[in-house]
């Protein structure tokens, strides 16, 4: 949603408060007398060397200085300051930072705290030496650290040692991927790494019982020129009295025992009614339920990759506990196992395996309301929508929604109505089976996860004073994970059929826009389109992260070609746009879409502090509508502006080029190419509350004349029609999602004429120049 407003008195009121604030984070009223704020900590070091990570070292220091919005604005520490001395509990104090008074022992702490890091790191006779400046006039000080790295000790010779032989080709063959090697730098971090890697590797060749604790290192410093000497000692496997040296054992998975109710187990355990719970056997597999298997056997079997080897393997049961948690069926997923005294030997042990699975409910439903404002027409909207869980035994998901709207929306003909005069009810379902339905199915490509495959089938009905719109689609592909941060989407079919009805004369009348009204006529679209992304985000953790999408689709040939082959009729018309004669191909009376259509996005969140963080996006899009029709449908037609576009321009308003929408009827601009970039720095200031400053950049243009002045793009020139909007923003953490409120206010905009185009030294600052927009969630 976005306002268009009043900003003087706004921003008199913002510059004053930053100012205030500002000024009251270097004022000192809270440090006691004869003591000292640290104003300022810093830390260089002498040799520029890549391996050593000066945000670690900073991580060292015992104390630091207050923390900083921008590089240098100590906001929380002014809120603090802006507290009563006399009031203990003031909530100034509870969401500001207190000053950080100087200690002269934390700084002799933080020496021998960064020497003993250095020392981990490989760089041992390190000399750390600090400078104590204090400020004059005011109780401030500043340190200094000042680092000289020793000489790092490098690996000279890495050797395994095992009694037990039948190991040592084991340890050795996964030689590329050994953290240990000559040459490298004698890093206690690579020693932990190379532990955590031997201990997978054994796990996930049987070894179950082997650990950490098997693994020790011994160093040989002896040696000349800074090289060491290492030893990767492996101790023996479990006592046994008959033999000198103590094998490691390997282990096998022999049953597999499914708690399909695991909490309901324990209750009748706890009340003793055992009697009620019933098995089935289905070797190896024992079925523990009661009254009736509520999943097909065979559907866990399907999903137990831990048969997939002939010993134990740690890596398959991870597949197993990712593929379980995947179904959405369960609250808890717990895997264990136990050893089967009764059928050890000496060389293979054998294990039973604990499916403990806590269901779900089977079915609910939901009820959602809500207010809508489109362009500043009222409206109401509900959804009501049902979910069953394990529609055939297979964890198969049914959704069903039944979605309707009603809003008052003020039109050509009538433009003060103040009714209800927009309706709309629509249905959509969707089936997802946890399996890869097709004839050619290989379960070595789906080695991380296993696949879904949905059918979604829809049906929308909109009545509006100027037209009446059905919408009817479907689609069917599959949704799988091939690395913990790669998702693949496909796509086989996807149609959807828009049949507008209906029109008002006057309304199509007094759309002057070619292109616009080209986007009000009956379409198909039968495409395929794939997707993949690669995001290295966690949610639960936070820390630098990588995201990058691309998609292509493609429409229409499938249609195009069969009706080449059959030697279908082709029927002729109006080029919407050019108003040329022109012909093609229908299916059941009405016009397909025929288009290629491919995006990539890529993005770039950055860390700087426990406070602060930058992230950056870039986007590429571009549509090429051909042969059966010239022009993108709508809904496939790119946009910008709005809340997660550049925001300084409300949504569909910026563009095409430099064309000028604003003398327009209906600025709904859209065109078949986008290029944006975004930057936006996001900082914590109280509590669930977080600002933001942002840039944004870009814009959308026609690959072809569309009887839009400036809109088709242009190699040599486009980046002369490059919009430009920066601003501020607020978010709203609710734990659940993020409300978000956004001020842009335009920096450079195309529209205007060539050289006149930067809003500041050109135009004078009004609302025309400020956009707000709310939205829920990040903008990217």
């Amino acid at each position: 949603m976005h306002i268009k407003l009043k900003i003087s008195f706004f921003l008199r009121v913002n510059i004053a408060m930053f100012f205030f604030l500002f000024y009251s984070c270097s004022t000192t009223k809270f440090v006691p007398e004869k003591q000292y704020l640290l104003n300022k900590v810093k830390v260089k070091i002498k040799q520029n060397d890549v391996r050593i990570n000066k945000t670690n070292i900073v991580k060292q220091i015992q104390q630091r200085e207050n923390q900083k919005i921008l590089g240098f604005w100590k906001f929380h520490l002014g809120l603090y300051d802006l507290s009563s001395k006399n009031k203990e509990n003031c909530w100034l104090k509870r969401v500001g930072e207190p000053p950080v008074i100087f200690k002269k022992n934390a700084v002799e702490r933080s020496e021998k705290q960064i020497k003993l890091y250095l020392e981990n790191k490989g760089y041992y006779g390190s000399v750390v030496t600090n400078r104590i400046l204090y400020l004059k006039r005011k109780p401030k000080v500043n340190i200094y650290y000042n680092i000289e790295l020793g000489m790092s000790y490098h690996i000279k010779n890495c050797i395994y040692h095992s009694r037990d032989k039948s190991i040592l080709p084991l340890l050795s063959s996964d030689s590329l991927n050994r953290y240990l090697k000559k040459g490298k730098i004698f890093d206690i971090d690579l020693l932990k790494k190379e532990r955590e890697r031997l201990v997978t590797v054994m796990n996930n060749h049987g070894y179950y019982l082997f650990t950490e604790d098997n693994i020790k290192f011994l160093a040989d410093s002896t040696v000349n020129n800074y090289q060491v000497n290492l030893s990767v000692e492996i101790s023996d496997g479990a006592y046994n009295k008959y033999a000198e040296i103590h094998p490691h054992k390997k282990f096998k998975v022999d049953k597999y025992f499914i708690h399909t109710d695991y909490s309901d187990l324990f209750f009748r355990l706890k009340n003793g009614t055992m009697d009620e719970i019933d098995t089935l056997n289905r070797f190896p597999y024992v079925y523990i339920y009661r009254d009736k298997m509520p999943y097909r056997a065979e559907m866990i079997r399907s999903l137990n990759r831990i048969p997939d080897s002939l010993y134990y393997s740690l890596a398959n049961v991870r597949k197993t506990y990712r593929s379980l948690n995947q179904l959405q069926q369960f609250k808890v997923v717990n895997l264990n196992f136990d050893i089967e005294d009764s059928l050890k030997t000496d060389s293979v042990g054998m294990l039973n395996c604990n499916f403990q699975l806590r269901p779900l409910e089977r079915q609910g439903f939901s009820v959602d309301l809500e207010g809508t404002n489109s362009s500043g027409n009222m409206g109401v909207a509900g959804n009501f929508n049902y979910q069953h869980r394990n529609l055939f035994r297979g964890a198969e998901i049914l959704d069903v929604t039944f979605k309707t709207a009603f809003e008052r929306e003020q039109t050509v003909v009538n433009e003060n109505s103040s009714n209800f005069n927009t309706r709309e009810f629509g249905v959509e379902a969707s089936l997802t089976v946890p399996k890869f339905l097709s004839p050619v199915y290989k379960k070595s490509f789906f080695s991380y996860q296993v696949p879904k495959t949905s059918f979604t089938m829809g049906y929308n009905y909109q009545k509006r004073p100027d037209y009446t719109r059905t919408i009817t689609n479907f689609k069917f592909g599959y949704d799988w994970k091939s690395s913990a941060f790669r998702t693949h989407r496909l796509s086989l079919v996807d149609i959807n059929y828009v049949n507008l009805s209906a029109f008002d004369e006057d309304f199509l009348n007094s759309i002057e826009d070619l292109y616009i009204k080209s986007s009000y006529t009956d379409h198909l679209i039968f495409d395929m389109n794939y997707s993949m992304i690669n995001n290295t985000q966690d949610l639960n953790k936070r820390g630098n992260y990588k995201y990058f999408k691309w998609s292509f689709e493609s429409a229409g040939n499938l249609l195009d070609g069969l009706s080449v082959i059959f030697n279908r009729n082709k029927t002729l018309g109006t080029d919407t746009i050019t108003d040329q004669p022109i012909d093609y191909y229908e299916i059941f009376g009405t016009r397909f879409s025929q288009y290629l259509k491919a995006d990539f996005e890529y993005r770039y969140g950055y860390v700087l502090n426990d406070y602060s963080s930058v992230v950056g996006r870039a986007f590429f899009g571009i549509g090429l509508p051909y042969s059966n029709n010239k022009t993108l449908p709508f809904e496939k037609k790119y946009f910008t502006g709005g809340a997660n576009g550049i925001r300084a321009w409300q949504v569909r308003t910026l563009g095409p080029g430099s064309y000028n929408s604003s003398d327009s009827e209906y600025p709904n601009q859209s065109a078949d190419m986008k290029i944006e970039g975004n930057l936006e720095y996001r900082f914590n200031l109280i509590k669930q509350l977080e600002g933001a400053f942002f840039v944004d950049a870009g814009n959308i243009w026609a690959v072809r004349d569309d009887n839009r002045d400036g809109s088709e793009f242009n190699i040599m020139n486009f980046y002369k029609q490059i919009a430009i909007g920066t601003g501020v923003g607020l978010r709203f953490d609710f734990t659940y999602f993020v409300f978000r409120l956004d001020l842009g206010m335009k920096v450079r905009d195309p529209a205007f004429d060539p050289g006149d185009r930067f809003i500041i030294g050109n135009h004078s600052l009004n609302s025309d120049q400020f956009n707000l927009s709310f939205a829920i969630g990040y903008p990217f």
